[in-house]
Order: structure tokens, then sequence, then C-alpha cells
């Protein structure tokens, strides 16, 4: 069957599809064997532990589209495991990372018209699991529902494969030392929207947040993990308060095994990024961004005279292979849907 879609234009946004899984777990018990249903609304308690205290995590992956018309994941297991470390810590239930890959072969099969053609976009995986029973006071949702839907998409920034605009945060920070920034929760996402908008409004495509402690070291993009080249040199902020990002970990094992890079995840000061040969973030939807100016305190760098740099390009193009399976995968990242 087919769907009219202009594959020509997909950009990011959500554009409903056939059908979703959903699964749910209660207390005492166990996850459910999960069921499809048409991608619709759900109903849950307006005391749901969810919409009350933000007992929720969501994932981001995607599937592929080969030349020869077959569908690949890339690294879905990771997600998996990813979903279940962020459960741990907002006390619900692991949902098991195997059962969490079937789950999204499963639903991209039942999907597979809505992948795009080759070379024109992508199927985006949304995985979700939330705190789905009452609660009145602040304790964990006594129910927990895994689900997990999909929608074609673009580009995540409209600049595509072009180097865009960022900025410094100064004003707001993303995540605390210790606190939950190193997972998937709805709520470290909800705390961007606001600055996201204020420099949207100034022309730039996204900020990139400083350190919680000493406002002096590079965290995170607002939807990235963020990269920059010095040389024969990758730095990337360490793990701690950022999300430990599949891209990202793909990324560093692509610039250390096949470009040779001396690679490393430390301190990324301000003036280490503004001091480097070429930027870049990365992402499930960003995919690898390069990153054209950094603005700080009205000071503007410019990378590459605004061009995408040797290195930034070379891992974009390697990555991009690999998933649609026109690259050796040495490291068996990509699985087939079928």
């Amino acid at each position: 069957m087919g769907v009219d879609i202009n594959w020509g234009t997909l950009g990011f946004a959500l554009i409903p599809t056939r059908e979703m899984f959903v699964s749910v777990y209660r207390s005492g018990g166990d996850w459910d064997g999960g069921e499809f249903r048409p991608f619709g609304n759900i109903s849950i308690s307006p005391a749901a532990g969810v919409l009350n205290y933000g007992q929720g995590l969501f994932e981001g992956l995607k599937c592929q589209r080969t030349k020869d018309g077959r569908l690949l994941l890339f690294r879905p297991v990771d997600n998996g495991r990813r979903l279940a470390a962020g459960a741990r810590r907002l006390c619900m239930p692991e949902f098991p990372p195997e059962r969490f890959v079937e789950a999204i072969r499963e639903t991209v099969r039942r999907n597979a018209d809505y992948v795009p053609p080759y070379g024109k976009g992508s199927l985006y995986i949304r995985p979700c699991q939330w705190g789905t029973g009452a609660v009145l006071g602040v304790q964990p949702a006594p129910e927990c529902t895994f689900l997990v839907y999909v929608s074609p998409v673009g580009p995540y920034f409209k600049t595509g494969f072009r180097p865009g605009k960022f900025i410094f945060m100064r004003d707001y920070h993303r995540a605390a030392p210790k606190g939950t920034g190193n997972i998937k929760a709805i709520g470290n996402y909800a705390a961007t929207l606001y600055p996201a908008k204020l420099i949207k409004a100034q022309g730039f495509n996204d900020c990139i947040y400083l350190d919680a402690r000493e406002d002096k070291y590079v965290e995170e993009v607002g939807s990235a993990n963020f990269f920059c080249v010095k040389g024969r040199t990758l730095l990337t902020p360490a793990l701690g308060s950022i999300l430990p990002g599949i891209t990202r970990q793909s990324v560093l094992t692509l610039a250390r095994d096949s470009l040779g890079l001396d690679v490393r995840e430390t301190d990324v000061s301000v003036e280490d990024a503004l001091a480097a040969d070429e930027a870049f973030c990365t992402g499930t939807a960003t995919v690898i961004s390069p990153i054209g100016l950094l603005s700080l305190d009205g000071r503007e760098t410019v990378f590459q005279g605004g061009e995408v740099g040797p290195v930034t390009r070379r891992l974009y193009d390697l990555l991009t292979r690999i998933q649609v399976g026109e690259e050796a995968d040495s490291w068996g990242w990509t699985v087939p849907v079928a």
C-alpha cells in the first residue's frame, strides 16, 4: 500500500502514521504482551504521574531505506539500554532491551510504506515510557506505559547539512550536576523551550548551554551533543550531566578507528570551542550538523569561512553511509527490519 506524501518537502514535524505499539506494566505484575493500535490519542488519569510529576522518558532513533529497498535501524539495542537506565533513575520498571528492539522492528514493519524513499528522509521512531498510574503524593506511579509511534521526517535544522549559527547561552542552564541531565527525561526538554524561543528570534539555529557549576565549560547544544576539532584532535564534553548520545558514541568510534584522530572526552572550555578549527553537533534527529558561527557576548567566531570543515564532512559521510548500508559496518550497528 502507498501513502500520499510529498517526500521532497519533508521537514522535522509529525506526520501521523498507521499503527503504534502499547504495553502496560502494573505494580506486582510485569509488562503485558503489548498490542498494536491505530495511531491516536490515549486515555490516562489527570492524576497520572507523568502529568503531575514529570515521570516520563523518551527515545529517538531512525529507520533508513537503502538503495535496494531494505530497511535498516541504527543501534536500536543501545536506545533500549538507555531507556532502561533512565527508567531506573525515575523509579519505573525497565522495559527489556530485547523486547524494545522487537517492538521497534514490528512497528516499522506495520508502517513500512511511511519510510521515505532512499535519499528523501527517514522514519523517525519515538519510544516513550510514562508513569500513567494515578498518584497524589510525590511517589512512583503504580502503572507505567511503554509506547512506540513513528513519523517520516526530513532534516531537523532547516539548514540541513549546511553550517548553522549557534550562540552560547548565558542566562539559562540545561541541567545541574548530579541531576537528570544524563537521561532523556521529558522535563529536560521542556526547560529548553523558552531559551530556544529567545535565540531563534535573534536568528540562531540553537543555543549551547554551559555547565551549571562554573559557567565556563560547554555542556550540550539544546538538542544535541557538542564537538570541536583542533588539528588532529577531536574534543567533546565528558559524560556526567550530559546525555550519552548514541550518535555521539558512534562519532567517537569513527573518529578514532576510521580517521585516526586523537579523541578526548574532557572539559571543553568556551575558549577551547572558540579556538577550534571546526565545530559540530550530533544527535539522532540532527545527525551531524556543522556549526558555522559561534556567538558569545556579541562576539562572533566563524569556522572554515562559514563552510563545512573536512573532518565534519568525513564523519558525516561515514556515518550516513553506514546507516544506509553503503559503508562497511565493522561494529554491527545496523539492524535489518525484515
